[in-house]
C-alpha cells in the first residue's frame, strides 16, 4: 500500500531468492514407479502401421519404392541443395505429379575412395529398385502386379578409377514417369548424364535431378501438357520450343558454374531475347571423334533440337507446325590440317521471325532457324583438353510491314483555261456602264467560296 492506504500492483524486478529457476525433481529407484503412474500414458504408435494405406497416390504424395534384393521399402528420392553451398540433401522425397528439377553440389575429401564406393556417383543406385503403382501395394510389395521396374533409356557405365581420373560419374539424372489417374504409375524410365572428375584435394561435383510426369493415355507426340509459349503466336520472353523425334522440349544454351566450367544445368532460350553465354569444358582425350561428339552435345544440349516450333502452341503430332533447323557442322578439309583435331568452339543460333495477321492483333511466328558452328584445330598430342565454348542466340525480325493506309481521297479541281472569261467580260462591261458597282466581283467571290467549301467537306 502507498502512504494513503491504497493497494497497488507492483512487479518485483529481481528475486534473488528464486532467481526465476525451477528446481528439477529428482528421479530415483524409490519414486520412479510413483512418477510413472502419475504422469504416464499411452505410448506413441506409428500411424503408418495403424492406418491402412490410401488406394491411390495424390498430388504431392511421396512415391514408394521396393528393393527386391534386400526386401526393403523406400521412397523415390530427388536430392536437393541446402545451405549456402547447396550441399546435396539425400532425404528429399519426390512428390507425385510434381515435375521439377533440383541442383546440388558434392565435395570430396578423397575422391579416389569415393569414386567406386559412393552410391551417389553410381548410375546403378538410381534404378536398382521397383516403383509401387499405388500405395496399397505396400501391404504386399513382393506382388509383381504392384511393381513397376525402372527402365534404363541410355546406357550408363559404372564409376571407374583410371589413374588420377574418376570416370563415368553421374552428373544428371532424369526420371520420366507415366501415370494413369487413380490407376497409379504405369511406366518409369531414367536417363543419365555422366562426366569425368580429376582426383585432387577439394574436388567438387554439381548434380542435376529432373523428374517429369505425363499422362499414359497421351503419347509423347500428342501430349499438350507441356507449357505453351503463346497461343498461337510467341510471347516475348517465353521459351523457344524445339522438337527431337516426337519429344517436345525447350531450346537451351550453355550455363557456367562458379569456377567457369560448364554446368549440366542450362539456360532456356527465350523468344525475342538475344543472349550470349560461355564456359570452359575440360575433357580427357580419348580420340578426335569422341572429343568432337562431346563438344557438339555440350553446345546444342541433349537431345539435339531437330525442328523449331513455328508458333508457341505447336502440337508435336502436327509436322506442319514445325520447321526444320538448318545446321552446318565444322569442315575438316577447310582447315588444311593433317595432324590435328578440328573441334567446334562456338555455336550461333539464328532465329528468323516475323509478325503476321491483323495489325490490331499481330502474332509472332518463327520463319526459320539454323545452327552455325565455328571451329578451330587442336594438336592430337594433348592428353587433357580445356576448351572455351560460346553460345550466341540472335533473333532477326523479318516482318514485312504493309503500306500505311491512305486517307480519304481529296478532290482535284481542274477548271478549263477560259473558265473566268465570261466573268472578265461582264466585269469589264459593268465597270464602264455602272461605275461603283461591285456586283460582278461579289458574284465571283461567292462562286470561289462555294468551290472551296465543297473541297473541304
Amino acid at each position: 500500500m502507498d502512504s494513503n492506504g491504497i493497494r497497488q500492483f507492483c512487479v518485483r524486478v529481481n528475486n534473488s531468492k528464486l532467481n526465476y529457476f525451477q528446481k528439477l525433481q529428482t528421479v530415483n529407484a524409490t519414486n520412479f514407479q510413483a512418477l510413472a503412474t502419475e504422469f504416464g500414458g499411452e505410448s506413441f504408435t506409428s500411424t503408418f502401421q495403424t492406418q491402412s494405406p490410401p488406394p491411390f497416390y495424390r498430388a504431392g504424395d511421396p512415391i514408394l519404392t521396393y528393393f527386391p534384393q534386400w526386401s526393403v521399402m523406400g521412397l523415390l528420392r530427388q536430392p536437393a541443395g541446402v545451405g549456402a553451398r547447396g550441399l546435396c540433401a539425400e532425404s528429399n522425397p519426390a512428390g507425385f505429379l510434381e515435375s521439377k528439377s533440383t541442383t546440388c553440389a558434392r565435395f570430396f575429401k578423397n575422391l579416389a575412395d569415393s569414386c567406386t564406393l559412393d552410391p551417389a556417383l553410381d548410375a546403378a543406385s538410381y534404378y536398382n529398385f521397383t516403383v509401387l503403382k499405388v500405395p496399397r501395394g505396400v501391404s504386399d510389395p513382393q506382388n509383381t502386379k504392384f511393381q513397376v521396374p525402372v527402365t534404363l533409356v541410355s546406357q550408363a557405365g559404372s564409376p571407374l578409377l583410371a589413374g588420377n581420373t574418376c570416370q563415368n560419374v553421374v552428373s544428371q539424372v532424369i526420371y520420366e514417369i507415366e501415370t494413369n489417374g487413380t490407376f497409379g504409375i504405369q511406366k518409369v524410365s531414367v536417363s543419365f548424364g555422366q562426366t569425368n572428375l580429376t582426383v585432387k584435394p577439394g574436388t567438387s561435383l554439381q548434380q542435376h535431378f529432373i523428374i517429369r510426369y505425363r499422362a499414359s493415355q497421351q503419347s509423347a507426340a500428342a501430349s499438350l501438357t507441356g507449357p505453351r509459349s503463346g497461343n498461337p503466336g510467341y510471347i516475348v520472353g517465353k521459351p523457344l520450343l524445339a522438337l527431337t523425334g516426337d519429344k517436345r522440349h525447350s531450346m537451351t544454351l550453355l550455363q557456367s558454374q562458379g569456377d567457369g566450367t560448364c554446368s549440366v544445368k542450362r539456360h532456356e532460350v527465350q523468344f525475342g531475347v538475344n543472349a550470349i553465354s560461355g564456359c570452359k569444358l575440360r575433357l580427357k582425350r580419348v580420340d578426335c571423334s569422341h572429343l568432337q561428339r562431346e563438344i557438339y552435345h555440350t553446345l546444342h544440349g541433349r537431345p539435339r533440337p531437330e525442328h523449331g516450333a513455328i508458333f508457341g502452341n505447336a502440337d508435336p503430332s502436327q509436322k506442319g507446325a514445325w520447321t526444320r533447323i538448318l545446321s552446318r557442322n565444322c569442315s575438316v578439309s577447310a582447315m588444311h590440317c593433317t595432324s590435328c583435331c578440328v573441334i567446334p568452339v562456338s555455336l550461333e543460333i539464328q532465329i528468323l521471325w516475323a509478325y503476321i495477321g491483323l495489325q490490331s492483333n499481330p502474332q509472332a511466328h518463327v520463319s526459320g532457324a539454323r545452327f552455325l558452328y565455328q571451329c578451330q584445330p587442336i594438336q592430337d598430342t594433348q592428353h587433357e583438353t580445356e576448351v572455351s565454348l560460346t553460345t550466341v542466340v540472335t533473333f532477326v525480325d523479318i516482318t514485312q510491314k504493309p503500306e500505311p493506309p491512305r486517307g480519304q481521297p481529296r478532290m482535284d479541281w481542274k477548271l478549263p483555261f477560259d473558265f473566268f472569261f465570261p466573268f472578265k467580260v461582264a466585269f469589264s462591261r459593268g465597270a464602264d456602264s455602272q461605275k461603283g458597282s461591285v456586283s460582278p466581283l461579289l458574284i465571283l467571290c461567292l462562286l470561289l467560296l462555294g468551290v472551296l467549301n465543297l473541297e473541304t467537306k
